[in-house]
């Protein structure tokens, strides 16, 4: 907690110290928001500053994330059998229907190995409002059971985390409120969006003009090279949110970015709160969900600090798999979040894969979402296709597509940028990493999905991504007086096309989110907000590690993510750790991940234990 809190200050100190090598100068008159001191701090504090709120950061979220792993995976205090009879009984009166409603629900009610099951509303409800007379002495029994000193004691536990979760989220939103009213650091997108607005205002079209075509305008001569000609990239709600931001600016590029900052944070803070509430029936899944997104120092650096546009697009996708149950209000937030960016449409197929099998209900959500694209392509022009589809084939500098773009130049030739070649392989790199990552989600099934048939139960090295809920048939084993000790945290099928098939929406959104910023070529720090986001809606395991060490090499490779001129003894920071340290540590990493998610799905296969000697 004091990495994080300290992180979180250093990043505030930043912007209060106002321009510098982190902080683009946004001139005007003090006295309008953001504010800052004027400083005007040495090149070298201040990247050391951020270096600093970096590796605690990061170093603050390592241990966090596994401390609530940890918690997650004790044994309850509460005996076995007060743990499964009533919410084995609820799950034999409420049959899994396998609808999109179900699994909402299911998303928001799940509970972990050590929280007293049986406390879900909707599915495992009696539908009069009274339970069958078996469930009511298997209840009052529970309570019974519950009332002594390991009861008191496991109540306890969830009150310290839940409170340690409320101040985390605390912690963040005050963060995020804090950092609006302050200048932008990190980068100079920022100025760029108001360029973009800017021009939408004055009847200039963004999609076929740079800054550099505004000659002397107060708002679009603070656009930093190279990107003066750069025509926007982003989609149409993305450049509508600009606009307004200019419109309401005027010629003030303070207030312009102020209006910009208000609504980034507002977007993170909204993102935060959905996901608390998503997650607020288990304390420590909701603790860990606010180390991963709300309170998360790392991505208060470089969404809200840093103020990118990406905030808006995890928002919306964030709202669209939490309101799933409804077809076209989910369809029009998805909609929202691919006509923000368009890469965020990888969040999309989870949806779609989950209601497969629910024609109808696709339709909807799909038609609302096809809907609000095209309408907002509609407003804007094809010239908006143009920028995205030129960006797509973009190699970033700390990639590790970058040494293999050098390799080949090496060996066949320089004759060539090989794009259309490092395309095809980090498809397949990402195909790879999503399987490798789907191995893992089969392990339990999602809750209120049966399994297919009768499986024989194995241990496995890992836990699954999908949050853990107790069935019945673990239930049983819990409850029995002569089955194995073994928790059914511990207790995972093989896996199988029914299992398979009853994948939530958050964990195949998860994984191919994931996937694609550990494979795509193109990889700036901010791009890993989304996979944080869905990662806060799933089980922990220790992918969430790689997450944040592939985070931690990013933010690390951009200091500044500016092209600006760095005093000499900094310069090795462009030119040594960005494209020859990062790439390095990336390409490991990824191989890392694959090689550890294909042992922790492989099952271990144990003897059974020998059989007592009769008395």
């Amino acid at each position: 907690m004091i990495a994080i809190i300290a992180s979180i200050l250093l990043t505030i100190a930043i912007g209060l110290l106002g321009p510098s090598a982190m902080v683009p100068d946004l001139g005007g008159p003090a006295w309008l928001p953001p504010f800052s001191l004027d400083v005007r701090p040495d090149p070298h504090l201040v990247i050391g500053m951020a270096v600093a709120a970096i590796v605690l950061g990061g170093l603050g979220l390592f241990t966090g994330l596994t401390a609530t792993r940890h918690v997650s995976r004790r044994p309850s205090a509460v005996p076995a059998h007060v743990q499964s009879a009533p919410h084995a009984a609820a799950n034999a009166s409420h049959p899994a229907t396998g609808g999109a409603n179900d699994v909402e629900s299911a998303v928001t009610d799940r509970t972990t190995a050590g929280s007293p099951p049986g406390h879900r509303t909707g599915i495992g409800e009696h539908a009069e409002g009274t339970a069958p007379d078996h469930i009511t002495e298997d209840s009052n029994h529970a309570e019974k059971s519950t009332s002594g000193p390991a009861a008191t004691a496991h109540r306890s536990s969830r009150d310290g985390l839940s409170a340690a979760a409320r101040l985390l989220v605390v912690v963040g939103c005050i963060a995020a409120g804090l950092l609006a009213l302050l200048p932008p650091s990190g980068s100079g997108d920022h100025l760029n969006y108001a360029a973009y607005g800017r021009m939408v205002v004055l009847g200039v079209n963004p999609y076929t003009h740079g800054a550099v075509d505004l000659p002397g305008d107060p708002i679009a001569r603070a656009v930093e090279e190279p990107w003066r000609e750069e025509p926007s990239v982003y989609g149409p709600v993305a450049t509508g949110a600009q606009a307004l931001a200019s419109w309401v600016g005027g010629d003030s590029l303070r207030l312009t970015m102020f209006v910009l900052a208000v609504l980034n944070s507002a977007a993170f803070v909204g993102t935060g709160l959905l996901i608390d509430r998503s997650t607020r029936r288990d304390p420590g899944r909701r603790l860990r969900a606010a180390l991963l997104w709300t309170a998360n120092p790392l991505l208060l650096y470089q969404l809200v600090a840093g103020m990118h546009v990406d905030t808006l697009a995890v928002a919306c996708m964030i709202a669209a798999l939490l309101a799933r149950g409804r077809p076209l209000r989910a369809g029009a937030l998805l909609g929202l979040g691919v006509a923000i960016k368009v890469n965020a449409g990888l969040v999309a197929l989870g949806p779609a894969w989950e209601l497969r099998r629910r024609p109808g209900r696709l339709a909807l959500m799909a038609g609302a979402a096809l809907a609000v694209v095209i309408a907002g392509y509609a407003v804007v022009g094809t010239d908006a296709i143009e920028p995205v589809t030129r960006t797509s084939k973009a190699i970033s500098h700390a990639s590790y597509w970058k040494l293999v773009q050098g390799w080949l130049q090496t060996l066949v030739g320089p004759g060539s940028a090989y794009r259309g070649e490092i395309q095809i392989g980090s498809l397949l790199v990402l195909v790879l990493v999503a399987w490798s990552l789907f191995r893992l989600s089969h392990r339990l099934n999602p809750a209120g999905t049966p399994p297919a048939g009768p499986v024989r139960p194995q241990r496995t090295r890992a836990r699954s991504l999908i949050p853990p809920s107790p069935s019945p048939s673990s239930s049983a084993v819990a409850a029995s007086p002569s089955s194995s000790p073994l928790s059914s945290s511990s207790l995972s099928h093989a896996p199988s096309a029914g299992q398979a098939a009853g994948l939530p929406a958050e964990v195949v959104a998860a994984v191919l989110v994931s996937a694609y910023v550990f494979a795509t070529p193109y990889i700036l720090p901010w791009y890993d907000g989304m996979a944080f986001a869905l990662l806060a809606l799933v089980a922990a395991t220790a992918f969430d590690g790689f997450l944040v060490a592939h985070l931690l090499a990013l933010s690390l490779a951009y200091l500044p993510a500016r092209v600006i001129v760095l005093p000499d003894d900094l310069g090795w920071l462009r030119d040594v750790v960005r494209p020859q340290i990062v790439p390095w540590v990336l390409l490991a990493l990824t191989a890392a991940l694959v090689w550890w998610a294909w042992r922790a799905a492989r099952p271990v296969r144990t003897r059974p234990a020998p059989a007592g000697r009769p008395s």
